[in-house]
């Protein structure tokens, strides 16, 4: 059975499960009430007084049963949690002790209280770990890739005139389809207005919700350095250092600078520690075959956790939003990356596709390009012929810096957000939310979520208020998977194209694993 077969089987498997026995399930029965915001907690169902000890044991509350609109519920204080609420100066903790059970009523039409099933939460935590080994299976040999990959590709290239070439036309490519991903997005969202199809009650309730994760980015974005500085800090202090913590666009330049320092040399001195770069390259590619033997199972695990998890009522509210984005996403890859295929790689875009689909599925699954990039190198150099002098360039500065996909979506949900805070943008403005989610993108990491910080950064700069990220926050998780995939396919067919300007003999070889 080849590979990306198996991933779909993963794929199907976890998704189903999910849906049957996930703690969001509907045939499950609730027995735990998540709690988020500020949500009041009655001393009983027709009390006015809130119970100030819960905000210490909001999350580990049990449902005892549920009276029409309200929930009673229930958890044990352990000692940790009466040092905190006496520490926080909450004087009903002087009277408990620690194991005592306390109890309280919250009505469960608040947007805060997201009841689910301890079962299928139980599940959850005993099978993520597999999808977490699986990722740090693929990301422990995405450094050492992307380097030795790199390094012996452009030394190879012999002629830094020709790395110049290539590294100039696959620039200008990348640039070009980000913008048109932006500008598809950008009108696919002023056509539809998916900002008006989200009712008030739907808005404050997942405004609710989501407050606190949409805090949390906020802050992330405002830590964030500005764009010259994100240039200046491509330049490594210390190359190991750089190598030490991942920081890819440091790890491409030191890559491609010593590479080209290779070049310079006589070959009888640059050969033999080219031969040996090579080896260890080809060594870490055994690495990714054998990280792959756990790709069915890890990806089960992972897409389990998100279906199980994703409440179904804040997808039908925001399905107009999500609806906007895949559209712009599919229109994106068949017309834009369809064409650079099809007419810049003179190659057949369904081959092509053929070809890419165990990268596909796993950017899917993993929401990480740059965990998918081992994946993504072997199956163009063996599926369609790319060599590897090309793919070592093309696919790694890709997977850092060429990030189509959530662009787009950082366009659609700028203007959604907008929409919904009834803020009416100018052409200008809208321009603006084109050009900074360019630039935003380009510094996106390629790990998921990574979209929503630049996101943040985006909001900001055209006004819009930046909490507004927790009214997409409920079907992200979800959305990232398809731009991610997306993001895959650009950097693919960037690939193919520059390897047929290069002279490459590219060619589908079907039944390749």
């Amino acid at each position: 059975m080849q590979l990306y077969t198996k991933i779909l089987i993963g794929m199907l498997v976890g998704t189903v499960l999910g849906f049957l026995v996930g703690p969001n399930s509907a045939l499950l029965e609730p027995t735990a009430v998540s709690l988020r915001g500020d949500v009041p907690i009655r001393q009983s169902a027709d009390a006015e007084a809130a119970v100030v000890f819960w905000s210490a044991v909001a999350e580990r509350a049990s449902i005892v049963r549920i009276d029409d609109e309200w929930a009673e519920i229930e958890a044990r204080l352990s000692s940790k949690d009466l040092l905190a609420l006496r520490r926080d100066g909450v004087d009903a903790a002087e009277s408990l002790q620690s194991g005592a059970l306390v109890r309280g009523w919250v009505r469960t039409e608040h947007p805060g209280a997201q009841p689910y099933s301890r079962f299928g939460q139980r599940l959850v935590e005993w099978t993520e770990w597999l999808g977490r080994l699986f990722l740090a299976l693929i990301k422990m040999v995405v450094v050492p890739l992307v380097f030795f990959s790199l390094t012996v590709g452009v030394a190879s290239l012999g002629d830094v005139r020709r790395l110049g070439r290539l590294g100039g036309r696959t620039m200008l490519l990348f640039t070009t389809t980000t913008v048109l991903s932006l500008t598809i997005g950008v009108t696919l969202a002023n056509l539809v207005e998916p900002g008006h199809f989200l009712s008030e009650e739907d808005r404050a309730g997942l405004l609710a919700s989501y407050e606190g994760e949409a805090d949390v980015t906020v802050g992330r974005a405002a830590d964030s350095a500005s764009f010259v500085d994100q240039v200046l800090a491509i330049v490594p202090d210390n190359p190991v250092a750089s190598l030490a913590s991942g920081d890819m666009l440091q790890i491409i330049f030191f890559a491609v600078l010593f590479g080209v320092a290779l070049t310079f040399l006589d070959r009888e001195r640059s050969g033999p520690l080219v031969d040996l770069l090579d080896t260890a390259n080809e060594a870490v590619v055994m690495l990714v075959h054998i990280a792959m033997k756990l790709a069915p199972v890890g990806v089960a695990a992972l897409l389990f956790k998100v279906v199980g998890t994703t409440g179904l009522t804040v997808l039908m509210a925001l399905l107009a939003y999500a609806g906007v984005v895949l559209l712009g996403l599919g229109l994106h890859a068949a017309l834009v990356y369809g064409s650079i295929v099809h007419f810049g790689g003179r190659f057949s875009f369904l081959n092509f596709l053929k070809g890419i689909r165990p990268a596909l599925l796993l950017a899917f699954s993993t929401s990480s390009s740059s965990a998918t990039l081992p994946v993504s190198k072997e199956s163009v150099e063996d599926n369609l012929n790319v060599s590897n002098e090309v793919s070592s360039f093309v696919l790694p500065l890709g997977a850092t810096v060429n990030m189509d996909g959530t662009a787009l979506y950082q366009g659609v949900a700028a203007i959604f957000i907008a929409q919904i805070y009834a803020f009416d943008l100018s052409i200008a403005q809208q321009l603006t939310v084109i050009t900074s989610a360019t630039l935003a993108s380009v510094g996106a990491a390629g790990v998921p979520g990574a979209g929503l910080v630049t996101l943040a950064m985006v909001l900001t700069t055209i006004g819009v208020p930046s909490e507004g990220l927790a009214l997409i926050l409920g079907v992200d998780r979800l959305l990232d998977m398809f731009r991610t995939a997306t993001n895959v396919v650009g950097d693919c067919s960037a690939t193919v194209f520059m390897a047929r300007l290069e002279g490459n003999d590219l060619k589908y070889r079907p039944g390749e694993p």
